[in-house]
């Protein structure tokens, strides 16, 4: 798997690319929980995330924000690592121009950057939020959100509580015109220890069946 550097907007950043087969496929972009936390690329989650797209054809990238590994720049509270989240996918587009489809996927810290980051992408069909912290970010830019997508967590989730986490979905499944599908992972905590493999096995299946209907012109 080709190990990247690209411009963000404070200096490089780091990444782990992986191209597709097909010069047509689709662009993911996978995105790491909160830097100061130990977030990072490598995460497990991530890390499964991302061979999760590349195993169905994707152009995927995974990469760290700013101050993390080898990307440079310092840690910005969210604002600096949205600019960094666009950089990335600029950069994964300008290599993939024949591209048909992109995707945003992210845990926690991540999942924040990532639906904030399909606010300003038309373009994106569809987005996978992992364990979304709505009782520590404020989500309300998502008025309205503009792409169908799942949302899901764990029910032992200490970080991002289920209560808070319903809200978030509560909301976005009154807007008109997406579908937001929500899936409680039993026993799973923030992490989802001894539950990564149920995630990302929820994941794919969400992934495959989103894919088909939208190849199905059942919308996005």
């Amino acid at each position: 798997m080709p190990e990247v550097i690209f411009n963000g907007p404070e200096g490089r950043l780091e990444g782990r690319y992986q191209p597709g087969k097909e010069p047509n496929a689709p662009v993911a972009i996978v995105l790491h929980p909160h830097p100061e936390f130990g977030g990072t690329m490598n995460n497990q989650i991530v890390y499964n995330l991302f061979y999760m797209f590349v195993e169905r054809g994707f152009s995927v990238l995974r990469f760290n924000s700013r101050g993390v590994g080898r990307s440079q720049g310092l840690f910005d509270h969210g604002v600096g690592e949205l600019s960094d989240a666009a950089a990335a996918l600029d950069w994964l587009q300008a290599i993939n121009r024949e591209s048909r489809g992109c995707w945003i996927a992210g845990f926690s810290f991540g999942a924040w950057i990532g639906m904030q980051l399909l606010m300003r992408r038309p373009e994106v069909e569809g987005f996978i939020s992992v364990a979304p912290p709505e009782n520590l970010y404020d989500f309300s830019f998502l008025a309205p959100c503009p792409s169908s997508g799942l949302i899901i967590h764990g029910d032992k989730d200490r970080v991002a509580p289920p209560t808070s986490v319903q809200k978030l979905v509560d909301k976005l499944m009154t807007q008109k015109g997406i579908t937001i599908e929500q899936q409680i992972v039993d026993g799973a905590n923030h992490f989802f220890e001894g539950k990564i493999d149920e995630l990302t096995e929820r994941s794919a299946e969400y992934l495959d069946r989103r894919r088909q209907e939208i190849a199905e012109g059942k919308g996005r």
